[in-house]
């Protein structure tokens, strides 16, 4: 929090403007506005599914992003003793030791790809492997464990990363499944514009992957005086 007031305030000194507590929903609202510039740096919002079999039998599969922020404002206050959260970056890191907070007791973050690979800052993996969250490597979701309405594991194939032709490449080695009684999907996020309309006298375009067709140089969208930045304009490749 400390280093967060300190970088919020080399804005605030500088004279900016914050409207606080104003969420925007409407591009076209603050279009109205006059503005002589809009620049959208609204970032990747919208966590990623896992569409595996199981997904949609059972309530216990959280999204991790969504999920943090249910118990930022205190709408999930609990959480089962064996959790598995699915993927290693920063977000994951989150989850594990939020879990832990929440009653987590047996708390697995569980990874595709082996150390070398994780997204997740260094510093990150310390403070959760010293709060013993145990970091699983090489292991690919298969499906959810479901009886009876009941989450009662996840299944993984264990893999082997080899290269071949300059390029990794997997085998598996057999297949695992690791009893649990929550999963929390933190694999990465998507973008998101709900609140850009899409009608013509807007003016922005967005290409097959709902994303704004911007120039690569000025960051301009096809509206002139609107801008998009970060992960809002560089999508997937930023992420």
């Amino acid at each position: 929090a400390q280093v967060l007031d300190e970088e919020l305030n080399y804005i605030l000194d500088m004279g900016v403007d914050v409207r606080w507590n104003t969420p925007v929903t409407s591009m076209r609202a603050v279009l109205a506005e006059g503005h002589d510039a809009v620049y959208v740096g609204s970032g990747a919002p919208k966590g990623k599914n896992l569409e595996v079999p199981g997904r949609h039998d059972t309530d216990r599969i959280h999204i991790g992003i969504e999920w943090l922020s249910s118990v930022h404002f205190g709408h999930i206050k609990t959480i089962g003793e064996r959790v598995l959260i699915i993927g290693v970056g920063n977000t994951a890191m989150d989850c594990c030791r939020t879990s832990l907070r929440l009653g987590g007791k047996d708390i697995k973050v569980v990874a595709r790809r082996s150390r070398p690979h994780f997204k997740a800052s260094p510093w990150e993996l310390e403070d959760a492997e010293e709060e013993l969250v145990e970091i699983v490597e090489n292991h690919a979701p298969k499906r959810f464990v479901v009886e009876k309405g009941k989450l009662v594991g996840m299944e993984f194939e264990r893999l082997r990363w080899m290269e071949a032709l300059g390029k990794q490449r997997s085998e598996v080695i057999d297949t695992v499944t690791i009893p649990c009684d929550d999963v929390i999907l933190a694999i990465g996020q998507d973008n998101a514009f709900p609140w850009i309309e899409r009608e013509k006298d807007v003016g922005i375009a967005f290409d097959k992957n709902d994303m704004p067709v911007v120039d690569r140089t000025t960051m301009q969208s096809t509206r002139g005086g609107v801008f998009f930045g970060g992960d809002s304009g560089w999508g997937r490749e930023n992420i």
